[in-house]
């Protein structure tokens, strides 16, 4: 085996797919070392299939690898930014940002990291809120309500110059 991550070794594998292989004997993930038939060529590594494996495939060579994570880059960051403008707004805006952050945990461990994180805090808020009397859990509607029809108006009358109070009230006169 070498060293480089992209020159093969005397049985034609590089460093990076011996140290994969190596990887799953260790975890006893797919390999020929679990007692499973390595079939008629003999070849100890099973494949993943779907979008794993088509992705596997990829990450293959170094070219591949690099270019995926710059596009699993690019569209997860295209989904947290648009989620993070959704959420003052009533619509999936944590949604989009939870997907965003689920498209970046493909490839970037900080990112699973996050997710993990938020999956958490959701985990945590949800109990805490189920575990309050209807009082409090109308008082949370009533509040996220308030805040949105607020972001709402500001946002209308900010943006386009449209008083939504003004336009009620001359249709109200009519």
């Amino acid at each position: 085996m070498t060293i480089s991550g992209g020159t093969p070794d005397a049985r034609g594998e590089t460093a990076r797919q011996t140290r994969a292989a190596d990887l799953r004997d260790e975890t006893g993930g797919p390999s020929g070392a679990g007692g499973e038939d390595p079939g008629p060529g003999g070849d100890a590594t099973v494949r993943r299939r779907g979008l794993q494996g088509w992705l596997d495939g990829i990450r293959s060579t170094r070219t591949g690898h690099l270019t995926l994570k710059f596009v699993i880059g690019v569209i997860g960051a295209v989904l947290v930014i648009g989620g993070l403008i959704m959420v003052p707004f009533p619509g999936p805006g944590w949604l989009v940002v939870f997907a965003g952050l689920a498209v970046l945990a493909t490839e970037f461990h900080w990112a699973r990291r996050l997710l993990e994180f938020g999956r958490r805090t959701l985990a945590a808020w949800t109990a805490w809120l189920g575990r309050r009397g209807w009082t409090v859990r109308i008082l949370v509607v009533l509040a996220a309500a308030v805040a949105a029809a607020a972001i709402v108006y500001y946002g209308l009358k900010l943006t386009l110059d449209i008083d939504l109070v003004e336009e009620a009230r001359r249709l109200l006169d009519r």
